[in-house]
């Protein structure tokens, strides 16, 4: 007979959450306070518990973290990291998660988090703790496949949106300008994309701007895609 190693696992949950704000990609980033890693900047997370299934455990230490309201999250597995060395102290799986928010207030650090903050993604890329740097990189490359085929982009605006709220959320996650026009008529063209709300933001100069909100549709077809066809 043949001895073999099994593994010892933990099992983790690591969140990549990101919003639209200050005009920029913004990810929820803390400060870790204990080892390893104190004082490094790293994404949100922690083992999940004997008791609980792996979503719950990540909304718990999202919860926990940052002392966010969770009321109006998305949030969807996007990978699962499992390279033996990846955390120092041991065999620990981690199960990734996509989260999705409109602009919040800034969250207030708590469990073994010393700081929690909003920070551009361009800002935090290469300085992550961890294997944080690569799940930041491969949510966000999700997060912008996302935006071509579902309704996704709705997730990071407000109850009641203009087209022009939108768009934006579109230009800022890819990163490239997108035709106001071309834009515009695909949207009101989808079916169930978005769904007028009959009444209209006023701003200070300019023009009345109709105000929607989230249509029942979950998928677009056709797709909106990226210039170039990414």
């Amino acid at each position: 007979m043949t001895t073999r190693d099994h593994a010892l696992l933990r099992i983790a949950v690591d969140l990549c959450v990101l919003t639209v704000r200050e005009g920029s990609l913004q990810a929820l980033i803390i400060t870790r306070g204990n080892e390893p890693f104190a004082g490094r900047l790293a994404l949100p997370g922690g083992f999940v518990r004997t008791d609980e299934d792996i979503p719950d455990a990540a909304i718990r230490e999202l919860g926990e973290e940052t002392g966010l309201d969770l009321g109006r999250l998305h949030l969807e597995q996007c990978g699962v990291y499992g390279e033996p060395d990846r955390d120092p102290r041991g065999r620990v799986i981690s199960v990734a998660h996509l989260v999705v928010m409109p602009d919040l207030p800034l969250p207030v650090a708590g469990s073994d988090a010393s700081g929690a903050a909003w920070r551009p993604v361009d800002e935090i890329r290469g300085g992550l703790a961890f294997d944080h740097d690569r799940i930041l990189n491969e949510a966000v490359e999700r997060a912008r496949r996302r935006l071509e085929l579902t309704t996704l982009a709705t997730r990071f605006c407000l109850p009641e949106f203009t087209i022009g709220d939108l768009r934006t959320v579109y230009e800022i996650v890819w990163g490239e300008p997108v035709d106001p026009r071309n834009f515009s008529r695909k949207v009101v063209n989808t079916e169930g994309f978005v769904q007028p709300t009959g009444t209209k933001r006023v701003p200070p100069t300019g023009r009345p701007a109709a105000l929607y909100r989230t249509g029942a549709a979950t998928t677009l077809n056709p797709p909106i895609l990226r210039a170039g066809g990414h």
